[in-house]
């Protein structure tokens, strides 16, 4: 039998070193599907409960690897449902290229079922989106989705109508007017900033006397820079919550996360620094950044169109992280006063003191949420790969988990949709099945979409099983808890019982129905045990842990109007008693801990 054109696909696929492609099946991709079929796992396709958990799987994958996520739909709703996760790769800048089905070429424009204006939909998300009409385009569209995914960190999306996908390939286009030839291969440039531009930089940096540092996933190759730099400066360093795995968290003068997720140590070098020097990072939130005017910027970003754009900086280095840094090193003077290094290594070590007291606070018998992370973090194994999902576990994953040296940590940052913290870490255990995964997610985002992933699990149970565990924490407090946080503190509203309360679930038991092992723990004194016996499973595992949703998530520093709205929410608040408790003790910890000739060890 001849190529067909989806044949032809797989092989330029493996020819980009695509391994596993990630998918839902449907008529709109059946020659894809025969393909994969005689491909014989080259590449593999994975199949996934839902589409929009492939396009998650692809970002993760793009994420933890550095490679090219492929995820693949059939047309019309197949496709639809990609969107999300494909939204979630174009804001974090991932490198993401889709294949969509789409209804026969002769059958397009005459209101077909199941045809929908695909180059029109998916033109917003994709940095390059190509419809295939000849099999003598296959070749240079495939090459050219993938160059324009690794070039711009984005999404490339790849239509190929049933038709054209069945129909014989050809591998070498006619040689006549209008043929193009490409090829299989990219690399990386050197991106090198402007020398005048660099030394204005290292200037102002060696005039500043408190530098504070911000780093994001741009920095995520250049960690011994990073550090050099920093030693030179005096300097603390915050990290965006995509950029923590770019430096350990063990370091005395790493801040941690920043923002409303943030720590106290972060928020106060911002708030007290005289130069800030922000690398490969686009936070976006300027109540957590300094006073325009009060301090000096410095800026080193790859991409010219973001950088200056978050804070009013005096230098704009655009280049890579690693190279420009190399070549600002050399310009740096060592500060001999390092009054200011003490200051934030003290904030941070009292920081430390109130997380740690904070998640040893229990009520009325309940979790502590605080604790399941808190508790977690000194019992993780070397190369550990941690996901989260968007929630008020996300507070407590930024807080608590101390990342070591060669960790891996991933959420969504830009887009913070709910939904891809089970998507994330499944394709983590295919990218990497020697390292351990563990993933947070809280009750709204498992009922979502996170529960049918289980099933995804026990499909590839043959692939997920052994040491090291791979590990699904779900938070189960009843309620949608981030959003009725931000309902009190931004809206001035109380609970809304209508929207916000969720179904109690047996999701341990659901665990054990899918064929995982299921682990239940409802009580604060038995939290440790639960993760030594989860991270002791030699396949996959979940862990129900029941958790106290009155705890709230404390932010740095608490504006006025967020207070004002609180408090006018707190007196309907449905939770209020409760609320209040937890509230003042959680608050009291801190102020006791930043008293006055109060030293931490």
């Amino acid at each position: 039998m001849a190529q067909q054109v989806a044949d032809y696909v797989l092989q330029r696929l493996t020819e980009w070193d695509v391994e596993r492609v990630f998918g839902y099946p449907g008529d709109g991709i059946n020659g894809m599907l025969g393909a994969f079929d005689r491909a014989e796992g080259k590449p593999e396709f994975i199949q996934t409960r839902h589409e929009e958990m492939a396009a998650f799987m692809a970002c993760g994958h793009a994420k933890f690897t550095g490679e090219v996520g492929c995820c693949v739909a059939t047309s019309g709703p197949g496709a639809i449902h990609l969107l999300n996760g494909l939204y979630d790769a174009k804001l974090d800048h991932q490198p993401v290229v889709a294949i969509i089905g789409q209804q026969k070429r002769l059958a397009q424009g005459t209101h077909y079922q199941q045809e929908v204006a695909l180059e029109t939909l998916f033109a917003d998300v994709s940095e390059y989106c190509q419809i295939c009409m000849h099999p003598g385009q296959v070749r240079h569209v495939i090459d050219r989705a993938f160059k324009t995914a690794l070039t711009t960190r984005g999404v490339a999306t790849i239509i190929i109508p049933e038709d054209v996908q069945e129909s014989e390939a050809m591998p070498s286009p006619p040689k006549e007017h209008g043929s193009v030839y490409s090829s299989v291969g990219w690399s990386r440039p050197r991106v090198l900033p402007d020398t005048e531009e660099l030394r204005k930089a290292a200037d102002i940096l060696n005039e500043g006397e408190k530098v504070a540092m911000l780093i994001g996933q741009g920095a995520a190759n250049a960690q011994a820079e990073v550090l050099e730099a920093a030693e030179l400066l005096g300097a603390g360093i915050a990290k965006a919550l995509l950029g923590r795995e770019v430096v350990p968290d063990d370091l005395p003068f790493v801040t941690g996360p920043i923002g409303l997720l943030g720590s106290k140590a972060s928020d106060e070098m911002m708030m007290n620094c005289d130069t800030l020097f922000m690398i490969g990072s686009s936070f976006p939130y300027a109540e957590w950044l300094p006073d325009e005017g009060s301090c000096r910027g410095v800026e080193i970003d790859i991409d010219g169109r973001m950088i200056g754009i978050r804070y009013p900086m005096d230098a704009h280095v655009v280049g890579d992280a690693k190279e420009t840094l190399k070549e600002l090193i050399p310009l740096l003077r060592r500060k001999a006063d390092r009054s200011w290094r003490g200051e934030i290594e003290e904030n941070v070590r009292s920081w430390n003191t109130v997380m740690e007291k904070r998640a040893g606070q229990s009520f009325e018998g309940k979790i502590n949420p605080q604790a399941v992370a808190h508790e977690l973090s000194p019992l993780l194994q070397d190369g550990t790969v941690l996901t989260a999902d968007s929630g008020s576990a996300t507070n407590w994953w930024a807080r608590h988990i101390k990342l070591r040296d060669g960790m891996k940590a991933s959420l969504s940052g830009t887009l913070a949709t709910m939904g891809p913290g089970v998507p994330y870490a499944i394709a983590a255990r295919f990218a990497f099945p020697d390292r351990p995964v563990i993933c947070f997610v809280g009750d709204g985002a498992f009922q979502m979409n996170g529960m049918n992933e289980m099933l995804t699990v026990k499909r590839y149970a043959d692939r997920m099983a052994g040491s090291p565990p791979l590990i699904f924490a779900v938070f189960n407090n009843q309620d949608l808890n981030q959003v009725t946080w931000e309902q009190r503190a931004m809206g001035g509203d109380p609970k809304y019982e209508g929207s916000q309360s969720i179904p109690d679930f047996p999701y341990a038991e659901y665990a054990e129905m899918c064929g995982l092992k299921g682990i239940y723990c409802d009580k604060p004194k038995k939290v440790t045990d639960a993760w030594r016996e989860a991270l002791a499973s030699d396949g996959p595992v979940l862990v129900e842990f029941v958790v106290d949703n009155e705890i709230a998530p404390i932010p740095p520093h608490i504006m006025k109007d967020q207070a004002k709205k609180a408090v006018k929410a707190g007196l309907r608040d449905p939770q209020k008693a409760g609320i209040a408790a937890r509230g003042f003790r959680q608050k009291l910890t801190e102020m006791y801990e930043n008293m006055p000739g109060r030293k931490h060890d």
